[in-house]
């Protein structure tokens, strides 16, 4: 069985940092792309960012850009979300994604309907 389990989120001021982590189990996820989406309360849900599978490809919506940074260590099966300079606006429930497919590939979607594995999410709360 396939999982995501998301760490690491909680409460901060703004201008503080927080690191996510996704561990996935159940495959081996290294050869497929990973990322993380968001929702916040009466919003849509939006892309934040992803990545490749050797991490040499990684793409970011431009709300985010230059805050945060995405990383993976593929022996632990695990992404990364650096957040830095956060503000009240990146309150939300950050999801862990990744697809099932094609493998090997330096394609990085950036739409939510080409990811195959979802995480149940952890909360991100920026306080002003």
């Amino acid at each position: 069985q396939v999982q995501l389990v998301e760490s690491g989120g909680g409460l901060v001021q703004a201008g503080g940092s927080l690191r996510l982590s996704c561990a996935a189990s159940g495959r081996t996820f290294s050869s497929s792309a990973m990322g993380w989406f968001r929702r916040a309360p009466g919003k849509e849900r939006e892309f934040v960012s992803a990545i490749s599978w050797s991490g040499g490809t990684t793409r970011y919506a431009d709300s985010v850009k230059g805050r945060f940074t995405i990383s993976r260590d593929n022996a632990k099966n695990t992404v990364y979300l650096q957040m830095n300079s956060l503000k009240p606006e990146d309150t939300a429930v950050y999801h862990c994604v990744t697809r099932s497919g094609p493998y090997y590939s330096a394609y990085v979607p950036a739409v939510s309907y080409q990811y195959d594995y979802w995480g149940q999410g952890t909360q991100v709360t920026v306080s002003s």
